[in-house]
């Protein structure tokens, strides 16, 4: 069973992360196990020289992180550990240009 799961009805499996050049490994994260997040998105688009993962821990973005990703072909991934039970991230580059989801942000839910 994947976190996606019950979010379409059609047969379609994907994330809806996917439409905005994001893909999150493994399909259910758990705390205290690696995560990779890929991103091809806006930002990779515009040709970034180096893109971060700006991301914090729970609704308040506690203990806020900027991880460099690393380009990987036409991607840039990264891997982090969740210590809690969700995250909120979105992306900058070296400019100072976001790509945070229109303001919104993006939240992933983290089972324990």
């Amino acid at each position: 069973m994947s976190i996606w799961d019950g979010l379409f009805s059609s047969t379609i499996k994907t994330s809806p992360l996917a439409a905005e050049g994001i893909s999150i490994e493994p399909d259910i994260p758990k705390i205290g196990e690696e995560v990779r997040i890929s991103y091809d998105g806006l930002l990779a688009d515009s040709g970034a020289e180096q893109i971060y993962l700006h991301i914090g821990n729970e609704n308040n973005w506690h203990d806020l992180e900027d991880i460099p990703m690393i380009k990987s072909s036409n991607r840039w991934v990264c891997d982090f550990v969740p210590e809690f039970s969700e995250v909120n991230f979105c992306f900058h580059d070296n400019a100072n240009n976001w790509d945070n989801n229109n303001g919104a942000n993006w939240s992933l839910r983290i089972e324990e």
